[in-house]
């Protein structure tokens, strides 16, 4: 019994240095490496989604949407059974990247198994794929996962991925993270692209205040009171 633990320790032991080795690596969104996937934003799913409020999560959506165009990103878009209940894409969505590779899966339910949308996310030779879609725990999951097995870094947008509520969100985050993947938020996403906010101030405070009340506030502070410096 005692060479059993001792073996069962050690191997946690190198388990768990693996893990903190692991975690020490700082994998870095680039702009000259990132490619952006909307997975299934159907107007259908959209009403299944109530582990965020309505306005805050379109708002969020739209937000990565205009993030994928201010750097200039590759960008796909998604859907599943759109003659059935899923339903079109999120008009605004698409509207977005009107010359965008625009996949509508006859039924597949992960993506990654369309042979499609696999030769289009292919085709824009980026290695590190930013995530969002509905449902988190199935649409975003399997492809997410399925991605990462097949050799891409993959960052999920939390904010603009929901489901059916925060228990089920949490378990998929859980199951994702243990596959290696990133999760991350549309603020932290367009940070981490940035990278220096000299890159240009204005079109990031721009972006950041159309789709965050509390930044434009901020801004309009700021500006409010260096034009009163000047008087």
């Amino acid at each position: 019994m005692r060479i059993k633990f001792n073996i069962a320790t050690a191997i946690v032991g190198i388990l768990s240095v693996a893990s903190l080795a692991a975690a020490r690596d700082y994998n870095r969104l680039n702009i000259s490496d990132a490619a952006v996937l909307f997975i299934d934003h159907q107007v259908g799913l959209f009403n299944l989604v109530q582990d965020h409020n309505p306005d805050s999560f379109k708002n969020a959506i739209l937000a990565v949407a205009d993030t994928a165009k201010f750097f200039g990103l590759e960008t796909i878009l998604t859907t599943s059974r759109e003659d059935g209940p899923n339903g079109p894409m999120i008009p605004e969505l698409k509207e977005k990247f009107p010359g965008a590779p625009y996949i509508a899966r006859p039924g597949q339910i992960n993506a990654w198994d369309d042979p499609e949308f696999v030769k289009a996310v292919k085709a824009t030779g980026k290695k590190q794929l930013i995530i969002s879609g509905i449902v988190t725990d199935v649409c975003v999951t399997f492809v997410s996962m399925s991605a990462k097995a097949a050799g891409y870094d993959v960052f999920v947008v939390t904010d603009a991925s929901g489901t059916f509520n925060e228990e089920i969100r949490y378990a998929s985050w859980s199951r994702m993270e243990a596959n290696g993947i990133q999760l991350m938020n549309f603020f932290s996403v367009a940070c981490e692209l940035a990278r220096d906010w000299r890159m240009d101030l204005t079109g990031l405070a721009n972006l950041f205040g159309s789709h965050m009340p509390t930044y434009k506030a901020l801004m309009d502070g700021y500006a409010g009171a260096v034009a009163s410096a000047q008087k």
